[in-house]
């Protein structure tokens, strides 16, 4: 994709506007391409990727952007889009002036920046990972996050293998590979148009995040139980739960949106399960859950939470959370754990996630709840990871991490109900 002067415009444009941080950026990105349909897929491609380049790296093209030619959100969304075009598809549309700051910017090395504003994090972010990390390793994660998360595909075993998908894709021109961990995972190359393939169109394959694939492997469910999605969404657990199953047994899907619920059932057509039951909950004291009630072989709980394990997907998270609101998810995340824990039934298993990567939405709620609840004992993930012949060194917990294991942030304990 050629850039011109006139994307400039449009990506300082969309900037401004996300930069306000009234609402997802990936909503408002959606909303200005709907007010201007002429754009076409590759320049909404360019102006997105430069939007979301800065921020990924605010503090950092924040403090290169002071001084220098034009307004700040000019050199902002120039910065933007020299970290994804390149300074050489800028240089006809940018004046001699902002050449040169161009030119400057691009010879600084950033070891040289304050690390506060290498990182790119937040003060509060950095001193809950700060608790976890050594300095060097910390640098580690912050520069993961810093760029966009590759694309993951799991094949889907109720249609195709793992190989019937990467022939299929390599047949379509698309460079892609088994990824390390997840046994149906298929890492692509870029980010081609998925939705036109036969494979997709036919349910071979759904887009799911590796770390995402190997939460479902933990929660390990076994043909003709009994299962529930406690927090199903748009589906995607629930899709790769029921193909372990085989489509046999029974699978409730539990969300109290129906706008997410509508998602599943385009994906559930292609999927070609039949073991799926999506249910519209009021709340997690729904009495449709309570009917339930000590039945259940095995309930996922991937909890509401701050989304921090995203960034490299929504990097508007660090600067949009705060420590306000993850304190407010704390009661909500333990209330949800508490109510789907009344399902499972004894010898049954609960298993509690989240995509974020701050202590205090993880092993802090599992271990309250633990206390709470002396009729549950930890299950070490390592165990069960090792009986699912997956091969990932893991402890007590499942904490998966950018920069260890290229998926996103993502955490999972596995709670027993005792017999």
């Amino acid at each position: 994709m050629r850039l011109h002067g006139f994307l400039i415009g449009q990506t300082e444009t969309l900037l401004a506007e996300v930069l306000k941080l009234t609402g997802p950026a990936d909503a408002t990105t959606s909303r200005f391409f709907r007010a201007h349909p002429k754009l076409g897929h590759g320049e909404r491609g360019v102006i997105a990727e430069a939007v979301f380049a800065v921020l990924r790296r605010r503090m950092e093209f924040a403090h290169l952007a002071e001084g220098g030619a034009g307004s700040p959100a000019r050199r902002m969304a120039l910065l933007g889009l020299m970290q994804t075009a390149g300074r050489n598809a800028l240089k006809p549309f940018v004046s001699e002036q902002e050449l040169i700051w161009l030119e400057h910017v691009s010879k600084i090395d950033p070891e040289s920046l304050p690390l506060r504003i290498r990182l790119n994090l937040p003060d509060w972010i950095y001193q809950a990972l700060s608790n976890r990390f050594d300095a060097a390793e910390l640098a580690q994660l912050a520069a993961a996050l810093n760029y966009p998360a590759p694309l993951d595909l799991r094949a889907n075993p109720i249609k195709a293998s793992r190989d019937d998908v990467l022939n299929a894709l390599s047949k379509a021109g698309i460079e892609g590979g088994a990824t390390p961990f997840a046994p149906f995972g298929v890492r692509v190359v870029g980010k081609p148009p998925l939705t036109k393939l036969d494979a997709f169109q036919h349910g071979w394959v759904e887009v799911q995040d590796e770390g995402s694939q190997l939460l479902c492997s933990l929660v390990a469910p076994k043909r003709g139980e009994m299962i529930v999605d406690f927090c199903a969404g748009a589906g995607g657990k629930t899709l790769a739960l029921g193909a372990a199953m085989r489509s046999t047994g029974r699978l409730y899907a539990f969300d109290i949106s129906e706008r997410r619920l509508a998602k599943l059932k385009p994906r559930l057509a292609r999927s070609g399960l039949s073991n799926v039951n999506p249910v519209l909950i009021d709340s997690e004291h729904d009495a449709k859950i309570k009917r339930l009630a000590g039945k259940i072989d095995r309930v996922l709980v991937d909890a509401p939470c701050s989304g921090l394990g995203t960034l490299r997907r929504n990097p508007d998270l660090k600067w949009r959370q705060s420590p306000e609101s993850v304190a407010e998810l704390a009661p909500k995340q333990a209330s949800i754990l508490a109510s789907a824990a009344r399902l499972v039934k004894k010898g049954g298993r609960l298993v509690y996630a989240t995509c974020s990567i701050l202590e205090a939405e993880n092993e802090a709620v599992v271990q309250q709840f633990l206390a709470d609840h002396p009729d549950f004992a930890l299950v070490p993930a390592r165990d069960v990871l090792a009986e699912q012949r997956i091969d990932l060194e893991m402890g007590d917990y499942l904490s998966l991490w950018p920069h260890r294991h290229a998926t996103d942030g993502f955490f999972a304990a596995v709670l027993e109900r005792q017999s």
